[in-house]
């Protein structure tokens, strides 16, 4: 008889929508300090979750949530590469989406 793997379960800090650890976008502060977008979810170091969406990150940011989740405190620019890192993860997504 086999077991099913029960799937982790991560909540977006933008939204609040609890989904599917490999549904969501993992940014993640690594243990020298930097905060990155971790495309690969497996990234050594403390990590916080949002949505697939533009949105999410942008409530994230709006509400302070990304800089408490990470127990660190952002600068703009960090905001704006984190943000550019995103949108570019999403077109990249979505690009292989529309070529299957």
């Amino acid at each position: 008889m086999t077991r099913t793997r029960k799937m982790p379960t991560r909540t977006c800090i933008g939204c609040g929508r609890a989904d599917d650890k490999r549904s969501l976008v993992r940014i993640v502060r690594t243990s020298d300090g930097h905060i990155e977008v971790d495309p690969t979810g497996k990234a050594n170091g403390r990590g916080a979750y949002v949505c697939h969406r533009v949105e999410c990150f942008d409530a994230a940011v709006a509400r302070r949530r990304i800089d408490s989740a990470l127990r660190v405190h952002l600068h703009d620019d960090d905001l704006d590469r984190m943000r550019r890192d995103l949108e570019a993860l999403l077109a990249s997504a979505a690009a292989s989406q529309q070529g299957r």
